[in-house]
């Protein structure tokens, strides 16, 4: 027999097994509610994130190829970089070829102006002795007593004059010096240079205290150049700057000489030698051409102190 006790404990658990029953549904929609929010919001972050890599993948090829044409653009500027150095360096040995050749000009006119003068000298020579020669023929010296103004005869009735210390030196065997030094020139020009190199030491060894004795020197070292015999060019160019300082071809034996040493591996000998060339002789045609080597070797003209 249920007592009225039991029956309440009944009641009230068959009550909460309802209310349970009657929640449970509710938990699980809201549990569902959420899910279904949750999923919205996964897909949401998956959507931005598919738009933020296709964004970057868009940024990424235009930067990729932003960098590509930076490429191509320093490629084509080193390039152009070249070419236009090349044509530098053809310029640079053009403008030296060119120097050159008016360097050769400009020699070959010194050359005329040295002969030049050297004939108006000699000439003038003449023209003082004819009119010594004439002065002596229209004012005859006196004799004096006791002397004879004729020659004695000698052995056989024939006239002799005296010999001995004071006597006339005999005739040199000596080359004209003229004719020689010019021949040296066309031989020099024409490219045979060995019997150009006689010519101009002839000129040396009978006339070594004429104008032209510094040209023939001078030549002497141009053909070992020419020869590609740099150490004796040098030598040779030397002994026009030792022995012929004052000589027209001096600028030009200083320039050469400097170009040799730089042909021989003498670098920075040559460097000093154009350097002192452009202190001594700075207006000259060789000084300009010193300045262009130099420029062209990329070296400062005036040494750093």
């Amino acid at each position: 027999m249920l007592t009225a006790h039991s029956l309440r404990n009944r009641f009230l658990t068959v009550s909460l097994a309802a209310v349970l029953a009657g929640y449970a549904p509710l938990q699980a929609h809201a549990a569902n509610k959420e899910i279904v929010e949750l999923q919205t919001q996964v897909q949401q972050l998956l959507d931005m994130v598919q738009r933020l890599q296709s964004t970057v993948d868009t940024k990424f090829g235009l930067l990729q190829h932003l960098v590509e044409q930076t490429a191509d653009n320093a490629n084509r500027v080193s390039t152009s970089m070249d070419a236009l150095q090349q044509k530098l360096n053809a310029q640079a040995e053009s403008l030296s070829g060119k120097l050159d050749t008016s360097s050769g000009q400009v020699q070959s006119l010194n050359d005329s102006v040295d002969e030049l003068k050297s004939r108006m000298g000699k000439l003038d020579k003449s023209i003082q002795d004819l009119q010594s020669q004439l002065q002596n023929i229209q004012n005859p010296p006196q004799a004096q007593p006791g002397t004879g103004g004729s020659p004695q005869p000698g052995p056989g009735g024939t006239n002799s004059f005296p010999s001995g210390p004071g006597a006339a030196p005999a005739a040199s065997q000596a080359p004209p010096l003229q004719e020689t030094y010019q021949a040296g020139l066309r031989d020099y020009n024409t490219g045979r240079y060995q019997v150009a190199a006689g010519e101009f030491q002839d000129v040396l060894t009978y006339y070594p205290q004429d104008d032209l004795a510094g040209n023939a020197q001078y030549y002497l070292g141009e053909i070992a150049y020419q020869q590609k015999d740099y150490a004796g060019a040098v030598k040779a160019y030397n002994a026009v700057l030792e022995n012929f300082a004052g000589s027209p071809k001096a600028p030009a034996a200083q320039l050469h000489k400097g170009q040799a040493l730089i042909q021989e591996g003498k670098r920075d000998a040559g460097i000093r030698e154009l350097r002192a060339l452009i202190q001594r002789h700075p207006q000259t045609p060789e000084a300009t051409q010193a300045r262009a080597k130099l420029n062209a070797m990329g070296v400062r003209i005036v040494a750093k102190q």
